[in-house]
């Protein structure tokens, strides 16, 4: 038994045993650290998945998402809702859309409150809402987006010879409308444009809708490069003598039937 244990010790302190139980030492704790990386690395975590397209505005429900299995790792950086409870029952925010397929940003979902209509919303006093008529041709292949500014140009008959001329300028376009009174820009696939929607000084409000009545008169919007957009100019007239021929078409034409000027909104 004694030349047993003299025979381990002396293993033991053998110089190249010393070296190899470090080197395994060495390699099962690099070994160790190693398994864990990876294991946090690719350990799946169950998040939700839109199972349909989902639109600005709109509430979603339990089927509106999937469970789904993803990287761990991935989630680190990315803001993503990995419970259901902060789904059910919030809303898309405005403007943006959740995909089939894609995961939930934090950014994206907020509650019912927290949704906006920019079109009911800070209007200054003495301002009307307009809803103008038009179409992909007239928004340039709908290329008009909300926050860009737009000056509206008029198109009239005098004396047999056709006037085009800029008529109000430094409009800010709060909205694009299709035909249902959707954004056109909430979802990944465009709508057809049918309504822009801005405020215009009530003034303004009331020669625009009775340009509407006149069949020898039509709007149209012209938008305006970047630096005008950012500029922020007060919405006036350009050229103060179409008003007068406005009016003068108004009061010649008989069957012109000639708003009241509003005192609030449309």
């Amino acid at each position: 038994m004694g030349s047993l244990l003299k025979n381990i010790k002396n293993i033991l302190l053998n110089r190249n045993t010393i070296t190899i139980l470090a080197v395994l030492t060495g390699v099962i704790v690099l070994w160790f650290f190693y398994n864990m990386t990876v294991t946090n690395a690719i350990n799946p975590q169950r998040v939700p998945v839109a199972t349909r397209t989902i639109t600005a505005t709109e509430m979603i429900t339990a089927e509106d998402y999937e469970m789904v299995e993803i990287s761990s790792d991935f989630l680190k950086n990315a803001n993503i809702i990995t419970n259901s409870n902060q789904l059910v029952g919030y809303y898309v925010k405005n403007e943006t859309s959740i995909a089939e397929g894609a995961m939930f940003y934090r950014e994206q979902v907020v509650e019912k409150d927290e949704l906006k209509e920019r079109e009911q919303e800070d209007i200054p006093d003495g301002y009307t809402l307009v809803y103008m008529d038009v179409d992909n041709n007239t928004t340039y292949a709908n290329s008009i987006y909300p926050g860009d500014k737009i000056d509206l140009w008029l198109e009239v008959e005098v004396d047999n010879m056709y006037m085009y001329d800029e008529f109000i300028n430094s409009i800010e376009v709060i909205a694009v409308k299709d035909s249902a009174g959707n954004n056109v820009f909430d979802s990944e696939v465009r709508k057809e444009p049918a309504h822009l929607v801005f405020a215009v000084k009530t003034e303004m409000f009331y020669y625009i809708s009775l340009i509407k009545t006149i069949s020898d008169m039509d709007l149209y919007p012209v938008p305006r490069n970047e630096l005008y957009t950012t500029e922020g100019a007060e919405v006036s007239y350009s050229n103060p003598q179409l008003l007068q021929i406005i009016d003068s078409y108004a009061s010649s034409t008989p069957s012109t039937a000639v708003p009241s000027t509003p005192t609030t909104g449309q």
